[in-house]
């Protein structure tokens, strides 16, 4: 479906700016009703991710090209956000990743390279792996998931080809049937755009299950830059009432850790009692601070 011709653009190059943008800005919004048809199938793959990082397994995404890109973005934007291991969650892209920034033809084609991949970081069936292909035929992505069936880790595949039309027998096939692309076999656009929203979804939605979001913030985010301790210093402002200076205080005196300011100050303890109540509930904030001791 992927290498299809869109009939609706097959006048591409005679339209103006205007209209090109229009066809494709239209073309876009076939990618919203297309995840929402596979909400259940993504629901399933948020299960299995859950369970492995509560068994501490890891996350794997395996891709190539644009869709291998998407995964290893996913994969660099967890620890920030969500104060998760770099180790935790993992991007494969065919070719390395080298074949971030410019295109390693043929790499794709490699089924016992995306094999060896995970072989090389040691998998296993505490794990999951997500394979993330457009198109029906990508070796790379087909060999990694045969190996994580070997060796026994659930498997996804994201792609946007038909249940039916699928390379490999995998746990979860998330299929995102968008049509054809603007232009003929263009993955990066419709195809690639439905990828980036599932990954968002997949691991925000984990993140959350597993108790790194308090109401809707990301009280797990790690302080690294100056924007993101301002972040936890607006969080503790905007959920406990305090003045600016008196979330820096109490951030200061958290260590850093907006979960643990945020327990300090609702229970009224230190930061040790706070870290104890936070490990008895798995990290919620939400039930550490409702604990009567």
């Amino acid at each position: 479906m992927t290498e299809g011709r869109n009939p609706d653009s097959a006048n591409l190059d005679r339209m103006s700016v205007e209209e090109v943008l229009t066809l494709i800005n239209r073309e876009d919004r076939k990618v919203v009703p297309a995840i929402l048809a596979r909400i259940p199938e993504i629901a399933r793959a948020v299960d299995l991710v859950v369970k492995a990082f509560l068994a501490e397994g890891r996350l794997f995404y395996v891709g190539a090209g644009t869709s291998g890109r998407l995964g290893v973005l996913d994969a660099a934007e967890c620890p920030p956000t969500f104060g998760t291991d770099p180790e935790q969650v993992q991007g494969i892209i065919a070719g390395g990743y080298g074949a971030l920034v410019r295109a390693v033809e043929g790499a794709e084609d490699d089924a016992a390279g995306g094999a060896d991949a995970l072989r090389d970081r040691n998998l296993s069936a505490r794990d999951v792996v997500v394979g993330l292909a457009a198109c029906r035929r990508t070796p790379f992505v087909a060999g990694a998931l045969g190996y994580a069936r070997e060796v026994g880790a659930p498997t996804i595949l994201v792609t946007a080809n038909p249940p039916d039309d699928l390379p490999v027998d995998v746990d979860v096939p998330i299929s995102l049937v968008v049509g054809p692309e603007v232009i003929m076999g263009s993955t990066r656009m419709k195809a690639a755009t439905a990828q980036k929203m599932v990954l968002n979804m997949l691991t925000t939605t984990a993140m959350v299950r597993l108790g790194k979001v308090y109401e809707n913030m990301m009280v797990d985010l790690m302080a690294t830059s100056e924007k993101l301790r301002e972040r936890g210093k607006r969080i503790l402002m905007i959920s406990e009432g305090l003045s600016y200076d008196e979330a820096a205080s109490l951030l200061t005196r958290s260590g850093g850790s907006v979960k643990l300011a945020i327990v300090m100050h609702r229970t009224g303890t230190d930061v040790k009692e706070a870290g104890r109540r936070l490990a008895e509930v798995g990290g919620w904030v939400r039930k550490a601070v409702e604990k009567r001791n």
